[in-house]
């Protein structure tokens, strides 16, 4: 008898189909999108704050332009004769390392350094001697435009301070950034990745969820950039001529 699958997110009968528990029905026009995804992600309906929260951090990176990998990968796809869904698969995986998947190591960082401590600034002090001693690469840290401070990172720590979401994650994110910048004499700045890893884990979300936040807020943008190329721009993207560099053998013959 072959093995059962098993979810405890969602079943369907002949007249409905129930997500947590709750008729899909009573949800359309009653939750929000953010108060569906959290009731999925987390099991139980969002309060108005934890609503207001997740709103916040998806719109924090719904899009960045069109240079990103990401970007760049489903153009390219999309010019070469592909729908509109095989562009914005092909965006979601170019997510990697250096591009959407620092929210999962920058939550795992988080969560590991503050387990079992509760003065996060002592952790930080020692943190940020060992990670610019031994040239540590940290996620979540660092951006290629901003070097003060990012912005979105700012907007999305105050308001996590008005929600009551800025916790012990938080207050280590932050006082990484400024022991870093103590050693140093420059910001390696806290950018929206690491912002969004340090409320998610004062949210008690697992870090294994973090690669799917940024998901979820990006998919809206790959979706605009995908349509956007498949209706105003000619097919087949290359590159020119003048922007290939040959570093291989000069032209020989096969004698």
């Amino acid at each position: 008898m072959p093995q059962k699958w098993k979810t405890k997110i969602s079943f369907n009968t002949k007249e409905e189909t129930y997500i947590r528990g709750y008729p899909l029905t009573q949800m359309i026009g009653k939750l929000s999108f953010s108060e569906a995804i959290y009731l999925l992600l987390k099991g139980e309906i969002p309060t108005e704050k934890e609503k207001q929260m997740f709103d916040a951090i998806f719109v924090s990176v719904v899009d960045h332009g069109v240079a990103p990998p990401s970007v760049v990968a489903l153009r390219n796809v999309i010019s070469g004769g592909n729908p509109l869904h095989v562009g914005v698969a092909t965006g979601v995986l170019a997510f990697g390392d250096y591009h959407g998947g620092a929210l999962e190591d920058a939550m795992r960082f988080l969560q590991e350094y503050t387990k079992d401590e509760e003065d996060v600034e002592a952790v930080a002090t020692r943190l940020a001697e060992k990670i610019v001693n031994e040239k540590w690469r940290i996620s979540g840290f660092g951006h290629k435009y901003y070097k003060d401070f990012d912005p979105r990172t700012k907007k999305l720590m105050d308001i996590a301070k008005d929600l009551g979401f800025f916790g012990k994650h938080c207050r280590l994110a932050l006082a990484l950034e400024e022991e870093i910048y103590k050693i140093k004499g420059k910001k390696l700045v806290l950018n929206v990745d690491g912002a969004i890893a340090a409320i998610t884990s004062d949210m008690g979300f697992d870090y294994r969820l973090g690669k799917g936040f940024f998901i979820i807020g990006r998919i809206p943008g790959l979706v605009a950039h995908a349509f956007e190329e498949l209706t105003e721009e000619p097919p087949f993207r290359r590159l020119d001529e003048e922007d290939i560099e040959y570093l291989g053998n000069p032209p020989r013959n096969l004698e």
